[in-house]
Parts: structure tokens; sequence; C-alpha cells
């Protein structure tokens, strides 16, 4: 089996195909049956007629959520069946073959929903069926891409990219520290850090003027708004420069991802607009 994705159909017309994925809805017209097939690529309405019966029996025994295999022959809907909304809209797959992975009881939730509706607590205890939503597979193929952008334009300006170890000793910084205990040493404890901040300074000690890491933080605080006590965030060290060529930097990198990752996303004006401490904190005062 050379599995298909819902998006590679557009490039099969014609052709058979096999399809991986979840039933996102199933729809019984007459004697008909489509089943809206849903993989990380999008989806595809896939139809069952009662030619095959062994096939059909499957078919009306399907629910939302059970993950299935389908084999079948790409095929362009009639021009007034086109969906316009769906990427694969023009098209369909007739089912010749069709097997269930896995059944599923019902979601405790909808599925086809932003998800703004549920309340959070209900949403991070069954996280595996919420990142099934659109608008979370959006949000994590967003953050993958700014990511990758990241990666290349450091690589370009002459950065190394180096993992600083998670387990440390505690520093004196802002916040409190999550502690492991050491088995090796009873008694002892190792910390998380709360940022790169030592080991990077020892990059550039080390020679290494140019250093950047996606890099796990972790701050023994209650959660906030702005806040969560494990996080990502990008950090740099650069040795013998001045604060201009550092904000230069992070403009440039800004730039690049907004133009480079969301199409849609304009930039008022380039260079960035300046402000001076004195005009931001009498701007803060006044607000």
């Amino acid at each position: 089996m050379e599995r298909t994705r819902t998006f590679d159909a557009l490039q099969n017309i014609g052709q058979e195909v096999t399809l991986c994925g979840w039933v996102h809805a199933r729809r019984d017209h007459g004697k008909i049956i489509f089943i809206d097939l849903r993989d990380r690529w999008g989806f595809l309405q896939v139809v069952c007629t009662p030619a095959n019966k062994d096939l059909y029996a499957i078919a009306e025994t399907l629910r939302p959520e059970w993950v299935i295999r389908v084999t079948g022959t790409v095929k362009e809907r009639p021009e007034k069946l086109i969906n316009p909304k769906l990427l694969t809209g023009k098209i369909e797959v007739e089912a010749t073959e069709l097997h269930v992975f896995n059944s599923a009881e019902t979601p405790p939730f909808a599925l086809d929903t932003d998800g703004y509706e549920v309340s959070e607590e209900i949403r991070m205890k069954y996280r595996y069926l919420d990142l099934r939503r659109e608008r979370m597979k959006r949000n994590l193929v967003m953050r993958n891409n700014i990511i990758q952008m990241m990666r290349r334009f450091l690589g370009r300006e002459g950065f190394v990219e180096i993992e600083t170890p998670i387990l440390t000793k505690s520093t004196p910084e802002g916040a409190r520290d999550y502690v492991v205990p050491s088995r090796v040493h009873p008694g002892s404890f190792y910390a998380l850090p709360q940022s790169p901040q030592q080991y990077k300074q020892l990059l550039m000690v080390s020679g290494f003027d140019r250093y950047f890491q996606i890099a796990r933080c972790f701050r023994d605080e209650d959660t906030r708004g702005d806040r969560q006590p494990e996080f990502t965030q990008l950090d740099i060290e650069m040795s013998f420069i001045t604060a201009e060529e550092i904000l230069r930097l992070v403009e440039d990198l800004y730039i690049d991802i907004v133009r480079h990752v969301d199409q849609k996303k304009k930039i008022h004006k380039v260079p960035f607009p300046r402000i001076s401490f004195k005009e931001a904190m009498d701007k803060w005062q006044s607000d």
C-alpha cells in the first residue's frame, strides 16, 4: 500500500489511490453515502455506492473520528457539485475498498469548531482530540514554518545552533527554579534552566561569537495570560556588536518571517519606526 495524501489526489485524476485518515463526517443521500475524509493535509470527499455491497455495509456503520483506509478512483466532480471552499473541492474518490483501522466513541466536544466554546480544562484533558481542529493544526504548522525560517535566516547570518544543558545548577535569576532530584547524589538537586544565560556566555568566551537556540525555559511561577511555567524562546547571543547591530538583526528577521511565512500579512513601514526610552515611558504613563 502506497498512501496518497488528500492534497496529492488532485494530481491523480483518473487513477487509483489509497487514502488513510479520519472520518470527519458521513452523509447519506438515498443510496449513496458520502464520507468527508480528513488527514493532516486537508479534506477529500469519498463516494460509496451499493454496487459493492460489502463496502457499502461498512460505510453505513462509520461515525465521526473513525480511522479508515480507502482505495478508489479519483474523479472530477460534476460542475454543479464542485465545492469552492475546499482545495480538493473539484474532485472526489469513488471507493472500491474500505477498511476500518479503529472505531471511536462519540467525542466529548465538537471538533469542527474553533473550540472557543469548550472549557480549557476539558480541552487539555482531551488534548489529542483538540489538536485535530483546523485552527490548532494551522497554529502548529505556522509555528513550524516560523522556526524553520529563523534557522535559515540565522544560518545565513553566520550563527551556530547549539543546544545547552537542561539539567543544570540553580542560578540567581528572576524566578523560582524547578528542581530535579539526583539519583547519583542523594540529597542533591538539579535545576531546570530559566534561560540559557550562563551557558551562552560561556560560548562567547569560547569564541562562538554568534550562537542561537530554540530554547526550552522553565520558571516555577503561577500561570498568567502572558507567561507559562514552561515555554520556548528564540535565544541569541553575539560578541563584538553594538546595540544598533542587534536591533537591525532582529528587525530583518521579523521582516523575513512576515514576508515569507504569511503572504497576507503586511508590514506598514520598513525600516521600523524608532522611539526613545523616554518617549515610550511618556506614552505608557499617558495611556
